[in-house]
């Protein structure tokens, strides 16, 4: 019977060898028992250190224990604008009120002054009015023909449908959709701020109106994103009790929301269309069928791959330092290319050509290392390599997706104070309010005007002029 490694030989050879075979299975059982145990172990603790560096979690799910970046070195510099810093002054607004005010006397001789100075020191005060509403009433007759005797009433007037007015109707939506308020937090503002008196009810009919006004405006523009490079995204929704997913994405001049209930390949081929054109998107299979010319892997999830590889201290951490290197030198020199400092052929022969040499190199021997989950991570890197370095010849396209990141992040704050909608219709307002605000800023527009237009029958459109 061969020896189990764990038993001392001298022990070994005190057992009796009736026993030893018994012995051998249990201390091999038991061994095994450990190393699973072991491994289960190992597996909790990576579990339990997951954060936002080394894993999809976002940084505000980062509990007090995680530890912060160390802080960094002082400068040695005052505080406040330094020297060639661009100067930020009051907007001087036009006034609906002047007050001149003239010294009398001269504070030196005491001689009276007279006379207008042609630049005078403007100290500006900006107020709200004391009275924030404009109520009109529409008194509609009804008046007795003296021929038959028969009443007429004046028809409806379209304005008045509502009980309330474009502006304030956009208002109500930029508060719900911009400012992520609860209806009960509106009807509070409307009632203290501007003395309006609006139920819960009207809040919700203030939202379907506005939803109505964007519907094909939020039409239109999904359209025109469809075929064009983008950042794609998506995050956890709730539509009434189900789970819901809500897509993202953001193309050089628009940005196009969708709320969908499943996360699949219909619900992302109704986002970028059936042939869209390069796409940035994280690691989720849904996008695999694109290939490398029409997909870039975002190389910032990829990072927080790189560290959780070393964060489990085990065979794949040396892989995962090596692999975080690469992927800094990456981040170092990416940005001269988009500021323009450099060409995106001087980065692609420069640096492209030899990281993704080693980046593969690195991918293949970690591919063969003990740690399963970094195994397996970099055997799927392996078979979407070529979607890793996609950004080093198409022109636009970033190695990240950060801006569909940015962009949903607003939706993730609404989110959690919402805790999601309760009907389609809610669904539907959401999505395009999220497109027009992201959209808007996006372009340098005013989102409240653009409301304003949109309730008030004037048809804005999203896309840029003169696209």
């Amino acid at each position: 019977m061969t020896r189990p490694p764990s038993i001392p030989p001298d022990l070994w050879d005190q057992i009796p060898a009736a026993l030893r075979p018994a012995i051998a299975v249990i201390v091999a059982g038991l061994e095994a028992q450990v190393a699973a145990l072991t491994a289960r172990v190992a597996e909790l603790e990576a579990r339990l250190g997951q954060n936002s560096s080394n894993s999809s979690n976002p940084p505000s799910s980062d509990g007090p224990h995680v530890k912060p970046a160390p802080p960094k070195p002082p400068s040695g510099k005052k505080r406040g604008g330094q020297p060639g810093h661009p100067k930020h002054e009051r907007t001087i607004l036009p006034p609906d009120e002047v007050f001149d005010h003239k010294p009398k006397r001269c504070r030196r001789c005491d001689t009276a002054l007279a006379g207008d100075d042609p630049e005078p020191i403007l100290d500006q005060v900006v107020e709200l009015p004391a009275k924030r509403r404009h109520v009109t009433h529409h008194r509609r007759h009804t008046l007795e023909c003296r021929c038959c005797h028969a009443f007429t009433t004046a028809a409806p007037v379209p304005d008045a449908a509502s009980g309330f007015g474009p502006k304030l109707t956009a208002v109500t939506a930029y508060l719900t959709g911009v400012g992520r308020l609860g209806k009960r937090t509106v009807r509070t503002f409307f009632a203290d701020v501007c003395d309006i008196p609006v139920s819960l009810g009207a809040v919700s009919k203030l939202e379907a109106t506005v939803s109505r006004a964007l519907g094909p405006i939020h039409a239109e523009a999904h359209e025109r994103a469809k075929g064009r490079d983008a950042d794609v995204d998506e995050t956890g929704w709730r539509q009434g009790k189900a789970k819901a997913w809500l897509w993202v994405a953001v193309t050089a001049a628009l940005t196009v929301f969708l709320i969908r209930r499943h996360r699949d390949r219909t619900s992302f081929d109704d986002l970028v269309g059936p042939a869209p054109g390069v796409l940035t998107t994280d690691r989720f299979p849904v996008s695999t069928h694109l290939g490398g010319k029409r997909r870039q892997v975002c190389w910032a999830h990829l990072r927080r791959d790189f560290r959780a590889m070393i964060d489990r201290t085990n065979d794949g951490s040396a892989v995962g330092e090596a692999l975080l290197a690469h992927a800094d030198i990456l981040f170092a020199h990416w940005p001269k290319v988009r500021d323009g400092t450099r060409t995106r052929r001087w980065f692609r022969r420069t640096y492209a050509v030899w990281l993704r040499r080693e980046v593969r190199l690195l991918l293949e021997r970690g591919a063969g290392c003990s740690c399963a989950k970094t195994a397996r991570v970099c055997r799927d890197l392996l078979a979407v390599e070529a979607s890793l370095w996609t950004f080093a010849r198409a022109d636009g396209v970033e190695p990240t997706n950060n801006a569909a990141e940015r962009a949903v992040r607003h939706a993730v704050c609404w989110r959690k104070t919402s805790y999601g909608t309760d009907s389609e219709r809610g669904s539907r307002f959401v999505e395009r309010m999220l497109t027009v605000v992201a959209s808007c800023r996006q372009q340098g527009r005013g989102v409240l005007e653009f409301l304003t237009q949109a309730v008030s029958g004037a048809k804005p459109s999203l896309l840029p002029q003169g696209a």
